[in-house]
């Protein structure tokens, strides 16, 4: 991947953790930014585009979690938790307000470095492409897309994150076809994910509900299997 003129924001209140971040990351072409604080990461969020976003869980003035909060009210750039706090709760919470991913302090300088190209990839791929026909998925109350990256649940956009998007553009390329919580992880995160399968649930939960607040019937398109994990229902009507 060609990471010229990738900007990525660095936001962790130690000055070594940032330069180290910034060292691995220039050897790689990126653009780095860095700030050590939640208000000043938030404020440089929403004025600039950055490709991706490597956000400290603990930080001054505003934490990490309202910083990601407040972000995806107003856009989808990827973000990466950067936290000392391993537990499952903290990376739930994480995923609950938008995250993309999530590395715990210590972490190997070049693993995040993997890690961020992995994201970048799948969030340029996804990115509309020139003189191509639209690849469209289309069924009743929702439409994908895929070269402008865009979904309209009832002729309305809905405004999901890089990995929401993903997951939907996965379930619904492969429609009634049932997928276990471990395929998705692997299909869609691309890598082993500590076995943390509450990670596709919280994501399906927010898909859920972002669907829903444009047109309940495609809320209800994503059908839970019990058991055995989640589809596509492409043949879903509203009996109401």
């Amino acid at each position: 991947m060609n990471n010229d003129a990738m900007n990525i924001l660095v936001v962790d209140d130690e000055d070594r953790i940032r330069r180290l971040l910034k060292m691995y990351l220039e050897r790689e072409n990126f653009i780095i930014t860095e700030t050590g604080n939640g208000e000043d990461a938030l404020f440089l969020a929403l004025e600039n585009d950055y490709d991706l976003i490597l956000l400290d869980l603990m930080l001054p003035k505003m934490d990490g979690i309202e910083v990601a909060k407040q972000l995806r009210e107003k856009k989808e750039t990827p973000i990466m938790m950067l936290t000392a706090k391993g537990e499952e709760t903290n990376r739930v919470q994480g995923f609950e307000v938008g995250a993309d991913d999530y590395i715990v302090k210590p972490f190997s300088p070049r693993e995040v470095v993997l890690r961020v190209v992995a994201i970048l990839k799948r969030t340029q791929l996804a990115k509309p492409k020139k003189q191509e026909n639209p690849d469209l998925i289309i069924f009743p109350h929702l439409e994908i897309d895929n070269q402008a990256h865009r979904v309209l649940s009832d002729g309305k956009p809905v405004n999901l994150t890089p990995k929401e998007y993903d997951l939907l553009l996965y379930l619904a390329q492969a429609p009634d076809q049932i997928f276990g919580r471990e395929q998705l992880l692997r299909e869609v995160w691309k890598y082993e994910f500590f076995g943390d399968l509450r990670t596709v649930d919280t994501h399906v939960k927010r898909l859920r509900e972002k669907l829903a607040q444009q047109s309940e019937v495609a809320s209800k398109m994503i059908v839970t299997v019990w058991g055995l994990g989640y589809k596509f229902n492409s043949h879903y009507e509203n009996k109401e």
